[in-house]
């Protein structure tokens, strides 16, 4: 296979390789010593932070709480909503003893926090003055994996997890596509991912959810990344849960509820957004290092040391992420090629002689060379030069989703549309005919686009009426 000096498999020749040997050598993440876990790193770890960061912010900006619930959860509460414990049965991790005796009752470790939510929503909902309630989670969740992949599949990923009642149907309706414009807002302007927000068919909906919408993603190897989801429940958890409020008319009603997530899976679909064969490639607002300056000196020169120092200190003032380099024991060569296969947006190199020019070597991480550029302008031009690089990283991977996504009528277009990226085609909406569909091609449908146009015809597989008013994305997805 078809290395780089430091042995990155490119792309082209075999994409699983390329993406589990970027996060590895790159130092986002590193394996648990439990199957399937992962100990995300001090840098991919910054990476989450700065998504949480903007992510809560946007939450609690549209008025909801902080909240934190048990990682232990009695087994009888999944059992409580049918399909939902179906649906989650495979992936439970399940604690039968502790204390040193075996349990009265087992113990489910959280795969999600419907069931210990709803319990408390039902003790804290008795009136309509109550609602909505409107929580949000930040936590971990275990959902056991035969077939880890880190940051995509793991059994122990990092999350947050929205979950809210209401009295009204259309209120909670409406709390569902708020989340989801939530994350395609943070899916496009902090991660430069041009998602596609829809809404999935019933074969893929979340388990015990009346209607589930998504935001999905396009890697480059043209696979769907489902990037986050938001799930209207209906009153199937308040039936379940008793989830209760008397209303104005003193009669008592169900509650319709609502959860939504993202989680650390969106560290895994910025790499294979933006990552080529070098390396990682990252949006600056999510970079954890927008700028790293590397001095360059041949047995220390004290004014360049300095003046690399004074230059991080003011970018930081403009609200830059800068950092310095001066590492003596490495060559300024390993240098740019470490900050390169890290993702760092912009590289600046600083010698004596651009000392004394007054400027700096400024290197894009998707550039054409290097360029000069005035020292003491920097801190004033830098951020809309990163801006210029977010918006460059987002139109470069909108134009990759376009050229790789087709309009398909037949089933020979649509077996060769959804073997590089995705085919728009119409369908019967037959479960049987979905899993005929993956069964030959693996591919799935990925969602109803909530921007399609309508359309309709017959099934691109079975030739059946169409169910959905308009074109289905179908694509092979992680």
């Amino acid at each position: 296979m078809a290395r780089d000096e430091r042995g990155v498999t490119a792309q082209s020749e075999d994409f699983a390789a390329w993406y589990n040997e970027v996060v590895f050598k790159a130092g986002l993440v590193d394996r648990g010593p439990a199957k399937g876990t992962m100990v995300i790193r001090p840098y991919g770890y910054r990476l989450w932070e700065l998504l949480q960061s903007e992510l809560d912010r946007r939450i609690k900006d549209t008025g909801h709480e902080n909240a934190y619930f048990p990682l232990l959860i009695p087994e009888s509460y999944l059992g409580r909503e049918a399909e939902h414990v179906e649906g989650f049965s495979p992936e439970l991790a399940v604690v039968t003893h502790a204390g040193g005796k075996m349990l009265e009752e087992p113990l489910v470790v959280r795969p999600t926090s419907e069931t210990i939510i709803g319990e408390m929503m039902a003790k804290w909902i008795s009136s309509h003055r109550d609602l909505p309630l409107l929580l949000n989670q930040w936590a971990n969740v275990v959902r056991w994996e035969l077939r880890p992949r880190m940051f995509l599949r793991t059994t122990e990923f990092l999350w947050q997890e929205g979950h809210t009642a209401h009295a009204e149907e259309a209120a909670a309706r409406r709390e569902t596509m708020l989340a989801l414009d939530i994350y395609h807002e943070v899916a496009r302007e902090l991660a430069a991912m041009p998602v596609v927000p829809g809404e999935k068919t019933p074969g893929e909906r979340f388990a015990g959810a009346v209607a589930t919408y998504t935001i999905e993603g396009m890697m480059r190897d043209g696979r769907a990344l489902q990037s986050g989801t938001s799930h209207y429940m209906g009153t199937n958890f308040a039936s379940a849960f008793d989830i209760r409020y008397t209303g104005e008319a003193d009669r008592e009603e169900l509650c319709h509820t609502t959860s939504w997530g993202m989680s650390t899976r969106m560290i895994g679909g910025i790499v294979m957004t933006h990552g080529d064969d070098k390396g990682l490639v990252f949006p600056p607002r999510l970079a954890p290092h927008q700028v790293v300056i590397v001095p360059i000196t041949r047995g220390g020169n004290v004014a360049v040391e300095d003046a690399a120092d004074d230059l991080a200190r003011r970018l930081r003032s403009a609200g830059v992420r800068a950092r310095v380099d001066a590492r003596p024991q490495l060559t300024p060569g390993f240098k740019y090629n470490e900050w390169e296969m890290r993702g760092v947006p912009i590289r600046l190199e600083l010698g004596p002689r651009d000392l004394e020019a007054g400027t700096v070597m400024m290197v894009r991480r998707l550039g054409d060379g290097k360029q000069a550029v005035p020292i003491d302008s920097l801190p004033e031009t830098m951020p809309g030069v990163l801006d210029d690089f977010q918006a460059f990283l987002l139109a470069r991977a909108t134009a990759f989703r376009d050229s790789h996504t087709r309009t398909v009528d037949n089933w020979e277009d649509f077996a060769d549309a959804v073997s590089t990226g995705w085919g728009l085609a119409l369908h019967c909406g037959n479960s049987t005919c979905e899993e005929e569909i993956k069964s030959l091609t693996a591919a799935t449908p990925r969602c109803v686009p909530l921007g399609g146009e309508p359309e309709t015809g017959v099934c691109v597989r079975c030739g059946a009426a169409s169910a959905y008013g308009k074109r289905v994305i179908f694509g092979r997805a992680y």
